[in-house]
């Protein structure tokens, strides 16, 4: 079994890499990122020299690579996690994030078509579902709720959903999407929530948290959400939408005092900025399908999947402190500084 995986110097994707070399052993694992600020190569160095792994450097946009890719490969199965994914980012510049996540997904089926898949599976957000408000805790995403994106971010998500089933309707393509809450856990970009607050805090930088720091997200530990798109791949339906939660409701601010506590950081470093533009109030994920269809449930609770992240912060400081470094901080300063 030949499977690409797309966005694989990512944070999901290359902890998905990992999980798949462990959870089978005799699969090849073909890699292509196009090493955008948010791919980090350096995350993959375990297992560059492994002799069933291929990295490529390459843009899911560029029809050629991504051909060379299949007919050199063949691959029998592919996941799509290549995506411009930061909200704030794609409020400052939507150009990039429809390029990528909808005109690069499409690209990719194209050529699943053309040389045949067992199954291509998009990795998509529960944020194409817009938000909840914060007074219906009874209100949880299911794979029918309507799709109602806010920003341009999830509606580039959104389109490319969309794209994925008109695919599989119009031309017979096997797919699958399932659409994920956030996700955290080792290896993920520090502009991100966590990571964020655990880099500033062990800096003793203000932490920022936008408006009041109340807005809700459904937390799911990377590994529990790795190994739902494995049941996925082998075991869900053609077609279908799997919905993938953690059942680990936070609000921002306690994520941030929780961090503070564990490191024996002040809370005066927190700091509250303006909150960001559209910026939805609650997410929850019904995962009751792929329960009942796949037998799936998240593993980790929360309490034990952010002792695990900020342990891996702590002991691979270099692998942070490097990304933090440089370019990162003109975009910090853009978002936060003032």
């Amino acid at each position: 079994m030949t499977i690409v995986v797309t966005g694989g110097a990512g944070f999901i994707g290359a902890n998905f890499i990992y999980y798949m070399r462990s959870a089978h052993p005799d699969y090849r694992i073909v890699c292509i990122d196009k090493l955008t600020y948010a791919g980090n190569l350096s995350t993959l160095a375990p297992i560059m020299d492994d002799p069933d792994f291929r990295f490529i450097k390459a843009d899911i946009c560029d029809r050629d690579a991504i051909e060379t890719v299949f007919q050199e490969e063949k691959p029998d199965i592919l996941v799509n996690f290549a995506a411009e994914s930061h909200v704030d980012r794609s409020i400052a510049d939507p150009q990039v994030f429809l390029q990528t996540n909808v005109l690069g997904t499409q690209v990719l089926m194209d050529a699943c078509r053309k040389y045949g898949i067992k199954r291509y599976h998009q990795v998509s957000t529960d944020e194409v579902y817009g938000d909840l408000p914060l007074d219906r805790p009874d209100l949880f995403f299911t794979e029918e709720t309507p799709i109602h994106a806010s920003s341009p971010y999830s509606a580039s998500k959104a389109a490319a959903d969309l794209l994925v089933i008109a695919y599989h309707r119009t031309y017979g393509l096997p797919v699958s999407i399932s659409r994920c809450s956030n996700n955290y856990g080792p290896y993920q970009f520090p502009e991100k929530l966590i990571p964020l607050m655990i880099a500033n805090a062990l800096s003793d930088k203000q932490l920022p948290v936008y408006g009041q720091g109340i807005n809700v997200r459904d937390w799911l530990y990377v590994e529990d959400h790795c190994k739902a798109i494995d049941l996925i791949l082998h075991n869900g339906s053609a077609g279908s939408i799997y919905n993938i939660g953690g059942h680990n409701e936070m609000r921002n601010i306690d994520i941030v005092k929780l961090i503070c506590h564990a490191l024996n950081k002040p809370e005066s470093l927190i700091c509250y900025v303006k909150d960001r533009k559209g910026h939805d109030l609650r997410y929850a994920i019904d995962p009751a399908k792929i329960h009942e269809e796949l037998g799936w449930l998240p593993d980790t609770k929360f309490a034990d999947g952010i002792q695990k992240t900020i342990a891996w912060y702590l002991e691979n400081r270099e692998w942070w402190e490097e990304i933090v470094s440089g370019e990162y901080q003109k975009y910090y300063e853009k978002m936060y500084g003032a």
